[in-house]
């Protein structure tokens, strides 16, 4: 029977994914394979299917899965080997890199099963969706190109993440950091503790009625201790909170675990006194970089339209708004797909052991 690798974008509505397995259902396509990917047009499904002989071809399928709802269909032929475990294949890549560092381009190719793989320097970023470039270290990075079939931005954090599994460990890092305000004030940017709820508390009470609302969307005074409790549990995310010189608590900043694959919302509450410093953007940088380490593709946040603030620091990083139904709020998206963050981030900051 023959092997196809399917991939279409769909929107990221309830049951648009049972519409298309059921439509390749009728057409005798027996689904062998599934994957789940975010890219910047929203959520792109992968099938491995095999297809009697003598059954639907290549532009049949195409033609079923646009009816069904997919958009941008392609499909290729596939081989028995790509039936693999995905987790399991990229392990052995990985095992294998180590032992071959110079065989980067070969490996990240067989990851994203690419048609070209090799050395390049460091570029302009690719306007070609069928090309991605994935950084190696400092100065060097491969270029991967796929006919036909665009890398998602899932795609790249996998190939980013091979790639940084695969080199030389950095050493490991405190569970605080200081950064560096633009007054010159240092700050010390760590992990919220349980003991923090009364300092959160205070903070909040510091905080204007503006500064909450556009936190809460409603100048709520403080959250409850369960909140604090939550923001504590690595199963909701991780939060990190911004002491002051004297030890008082300067700004929240959350990344929150969300339903949708490769995707964390982000939030942040900065003490009106001490906004405009830089301190917003440190603790960004420092959420991006979390992002990227823990598998990460895209930051999204919920704002008002009015938070002109929040918008400008979104976008300043490479988010795009989006409009939502309600007038009154927007949405930033921030991709994280294998590009560096930028200047000022904590690449390697440590995981949830090290906190």
């Amino acid at each position: 029977m023959p092997l196809l690798r399917i991939r279409t974008s769909i929107e990221d509505r309830p049951g648009r994914l049972a519409l298309l397995t059921a439509a390749l259902g009728r057409r005798g396509a027996n689904i062998l394979g599934l994957s789940v990917q975010m890219d910047a047009g929203g959520v792109v499904d992968e099938f491995i299917v095999d297809v009697p002989h003598g059954g639907a071809d290549a532009r049949d399928l195409a033609e079923t899965l646009g009816a069904a709802g997919g958009i941008g269909t392609t499909v290729r032929p596939a081989r028995p080997h790509e039936l693999v475990d995905e987790p399991t294949r990229a392990l052995v890549l990985a095992s294998r890199l180590r032992t071959e560092p110079h065989a980067v381009p070969a490996v990240l190719g067989e990851l994203l099963r690419a048609d070209e793989a090799s050395w390049t320097d460091p570029g302009p970023d690719e306007t070609d969706a069928c090309v991605l470039m994935v950084p190696v270290g400092r100065g060097r990075a491969v270029r991967l190109r796929r006919l036909g079939m665009p890398f998602t931005a899932t795609e790249a954090a996998r190939a980013d993440a091979l790639v940084r599994a695969a080199l030389p460990a950095e050493p490991r890092r405190r569970a605080s950091h200081r950064v560096v305000l633009r007054d010159g004030t240092r700050a010390v940017v760590r992990p919220i503790r349980r003991s923090d709820a009364d300092a959160v508390r205070a903070l909040h009470e510091r905080c204007s009625l503006d500064s909450r609302r556009m936190r809460y969307f409603s100048p709520k005074p403080f959250p409850p201790r369960r909140a604090i409790e939550r923001f504590c549990d690595p199963a909701y995310g991780l939060t990190l909170v911004a002491e002051g010189p004297d030890g008082s608590l300067l700004a929240l900043a959350h990344l929150i675990h969300v339903l949708d694959p490769g995707v964390a919302e982000v939030a942040f509450l900065v003490e009106d006194g001490w906004q405009g410093r830089g301190l917003g953007r440190a603790l960004a940088g420092l959420l991006i970089a979390l992002g990227r380490d823990r598998g990460v593709v895209e930051l999204r946040a919920t704002a008002l339209s009015e938070n002109a603030r929040m918008r400008r620091l979104l976008t300043s990083l490479g988010g795009r708004t989006r409009r939502t139904a309600d007038p009154a709020v927007v949405e930033i998206r921030l991709r994280l797909d294998g590009r560096p963050a930028g200047p000022g981030t904590l690449a390697g900051w440590p995981g949830d052991r090290h906190l």
